[in-house]
């Protein structure tokens, strides 16, 4: 497609295409034009003008494997299609893909993890822990366990009732009261906090305090599942400090709820390991997972529940009454698969875990810029913090405008890197580039981010 093409191919979109997230009556206006990716190889996409750039956020955080494989996942899907498109998992029937990938996960996944609840992306495997949570309870006797609890700032979909979970009221308020009752208790980032907070034993100390808190003030009879990420993505790749995911499982067993990981975006290598949670010692009751599990070639969740909580909800006449039409369809069940065997054939794991310490360094030394008031991150997987032109870090209008809106955003595409650029409460800068990339591709997307950042610290 060539510059004389994107034209008409925009303003189609304009007349016929409603996108996520997006205000999209404003995309006519300047500075908002539709921004169209035409191919992708290796951790590289080209728009509709021919222009290369690094896809520093492996497209929505489900690109692991960058754009190189498609022959391979073409003949994976052929040779599905050509046997079967298409066999719900609904009233006693099944597939043999979705069977081999729910065995395939069992043995990669968290201890006493064994078996999957398959739908079609993210906020459906959330809305799945649940359901599956509050038929735990009922069927346990315990009914009125009808509470969730999240952490502030967290995102974990946009449905009706993943939305209960977030505390955004941008997210929430246009859609009315909440799905589920939820109650927020702290994230883990310590940014801002006290400086005794620095220490993980006092900072652990405090998060689990207030999380027991919160339940006692409730009423431990009431919650029904505790969900976090293992590193919270929304507000910047908060990672938890040491002894957290044990304190959360202990009280989860103190006090009878159950444990939720939501690995959407840290499964599956995006901090070198299989789950996130293998990193800081979960041990969760349910783990919630999508994007990378397809590496973006299908759409594809999966709610994986534990041994404990299938020893009920599996209980003989006990129904699941719940379910998605293309759950564990055949063509995306089939490609997760080649997606797993690539990533062990090609040691994708090994190339997070032998890069991952050079990318941090390099993230870390933008603290030496200005704007930068935290770097925190792990794996592939980091984001910067920016402070601004007002007393405790903030930005003025103007400066916000200037920077965050225009500036930082447009001056990463020009150098050849699509990030994440927040216009939030807490401005960042966020990456998470494709599993496969090297070194140097590494170091540009570090060096591009450094004199993009420079610049801004020389406006304020």
């Amino acid at each position: 497609m060539t510059a004389a093409t994107t034209q008409p191919a925009a303003a189609t979109a304009q007349r016929h295409l409603l996108l996520n997230m997006t205000a999209n009556g404003s995309l006519a206006t300047p500075g908002q034009e539709l921004f169209v990716v035409r191919r992708g190889e290796g951790p590289y996409v080209d728009d509709a003008d021919g222009n290369r750039y690094i896809d520093g956020l492996s497209g929505l955080y489900c690109c692991q494997l960058g754009y190189s494989y498609g022959p391979e996942f073409a003949e994976a899907a052929e040779r599905q299609l050509r046997e079967l498109c298409y066999s719900p998992l609904w009233t006693g029937s099944a597939h043999p893909t979705a069977i081999e990938l729910a065995e395939r996960l069992s043995r990669i996944a968290p201890v006493d993890i064994e078996h999957t609840f398959f739908s079609s992306g993210g906020a459906e495997a959330v809305e799945t822990a649940w359901k599956i949570a509050r038929r735990y309870h009922a069927l346990r006797g315990e009914p009125g366990r009808t509470k969730a609890i999240a952490r502030r700032g967290a995102y974990h979909g946009l449905t009706v009732g993943t939305l209960s979970l977030t505390d955004d009221p941008g997210l929430t308020e246009p859609y009315g009261p909440p799905a589920i009752d939820t109650r927020f208790v702290s994230n883990t980032n310590r940014f801002g906090l006290a400086p005794e907070f620095a220490d993980d034993e006092v900072h652990t100390a405090w998060l689990l305090a207030e999380l027991e808190a919160t339940i006692l003030a409730e009423g431990p009879e009431t919650v029904a599942m505790l969900i976090a990420e293992p590193v919270q993505n929304r507000g910047g790749c908060i990672t938890p400090p040491e002894g957290y995911w044990q304190g959360l499982r202990a009280l989860a067993d103190r006090y009878g709820f159950l444990l939720v990981a939501d690995e959407v975006i840290t499964a599956f290598g995006r901090v070198g390991e299989w789950f996130g949670g293998d990193r800081y010692g979960a041990r969760p009751d349910m783990v919630t997972v999508a994007k990378g599990i397809t590496a973006g070639y299908a759409p594809l969740g999966a709610t994986l529940v534990g041994t404990k909580v299938t020893e009920v909800i599996n209980r003989p006449g006990a129904v699941l009454n719940h379910g998605y039409t293309f759950a564990g369809h055949p063509l995306s069940t089939a490609i997760a698969l080649r997606n797993l065997e690539i990533m062990e054939r090609d040691r994708i794991l090994d190339n997070v875990r032998g890069l991952q310490d050079d990318l941090g360094a390099r993230m870390a030394a933008l603290k030496d810029l200005p704007i930068v008031g935290d770097v925190r991150g792990t794996g592939f997987f980091y984001s910067c913090e920016l402070v601004g032109d007002l007393d405790g870090g903030g930005f003025s209008d103007t400066a916000r405008t200037e920077l965050i809106v225009d500036l930082i955003p447009r001056r990463l595409r020009e150098a050849g890197l699509l990030a994440r650029v927040y216009n939030r409460s807490a401005p960042l800068v966020q990456i998470a580039p494709p599993l496969i990339s090297d070194r140097a591709v590494l170091d540009r997307i570090a060096a591009i981010i450094a004199g993009t950042l420079a610049e801004a610290s020389a406006r304020i």
